[in-house]
C-alpha cells in the first residue's frame, strides 16, 4: 500500500478542488492518505512569495479560474465574502480533532465545505460556532486549551517545508513532492511506476543553471 501525505490549508481554493477531485485520481490504487494541514503563509513567508493574493491582477485571475474550475469540474465552489482570511482558527479547529497531526477526511471535508459552500464569511462567529459543534464528536480529549493544536500546526507547517512543500494543496509520496491540482495525472503516474521516474529528469533540472543575474 502507498502511502500519501496531503498538505493543506482552508484557505485555498485550489486546496479544496484537489481534495474532492484525489479519490478519483487514486482510483484502483492501493493507498493511504495522510490529511495534515499547514499554515500556507508561513510557507509562502520562507521564501519571499507574496502568494496570488498579494498581486492584484493575480488575486483577480485566480478567483476567476477557480470558479470557473469549480464549474469545469463540478465541484461546488463559491468564493467566501473575503479573501484571503486568516485561516488559523479553523486550522486549529480541525487538527482539535488529531492526537498526531493528522485529521481524517470527514474533517477535513467539514472545514473546507464551511469555507467554499456557502458564499459567507469563513470566520463569522456564529458560523465558528456551529463548525465546532458540527467536528465535536471528533474532538480528541486532552487539548481544551489549544496548545495541542497549535503545535501540530506548527509541527506539520515545519515538516512540510523540510520536504520542499513550498505551496498548497501538495502531495508527498515515493519522497517526492507534487504541487497543484493539476499535479495529480503526476502523483497517479508516480504511483504506478511509470518508468519516467526512473530516468534522470526528475533531479536533473536541479543542476540547471538560471540565467537571471544574482
Amino acid at each position: 500500500m502507498k502511502t500519501i501525505t496531503f498538505y493543506l490549508d482552508f484557505v485555498s481554493p485550489y486546496a479544496w478542488l484537489a481534495f474532492q477531485r484525489l479519490p478519483e485520481a487514486l482510483e484502483g490504487l492501493s493507498h493511504a492518505v495522510d490529511y495534515r494541514p499547514v499554515l500556507l503563509g508561513a510557507l509562502l513567508q520562507q521564501h519571499a512569495n507574496p502568494g496570488p493574493a498579494g498581486i492584484a491582477p493575480k488575486r483577480d485571475w485566480t478567483y476567476r479560474h477557480a470558479l470557473w474550475l469549480g464549474h469545469h469540474l463540478g465541484v461546488p465552489l463559491q468564493m467566501p465574502t473575503r479573501h484571503p482570511f486568516n485561516p488559523l482558527p479553523l486550522l486549529r479547529q480541525a487538527l482539535a480533532c488529531s492526537e498526531d497531526g493528522r485529521i481524517n477526511r470527514y474533517v477535513a471535508e467539514t472545514v473546507f465545505r464551511h469555507v467554499w459552500q456557502d458564499g459567507q464569511e469563513a470566520l463569522d462567529a456564529q458560523r465558528q460556532q456551529a463548525l465546532a459543534e458540527a467536528l465535536e464528536p471528533q474532538v480528541r480529549p486532552g487539548g481544551e486549551d489549544g496548545a495541542r493544536a497549535k503545535a501540530l500546526l506548527r509541527a506539520n507547517t515545519e515538516a512540510a517545508a523540510a520536504q520542499g512543500v513550498f505551496g498548497v494543496p501538495a502531495w508527498v509520496a515515493e519522497g517526492r513532492v507534487f504541487w497543484g491540482l493539476d499535479s495529480l495525472p503526476m502523483l497517479r503516474a508516480c504511483l504506478m511506476a511509470d518508468p519516467w521516474f526512473d530516468g534522470p529528469q526528475w533531479e536533473a533540472v536541479r543542476q540547471l543553471p538560471s540565467g537571471l543575474a544574482p
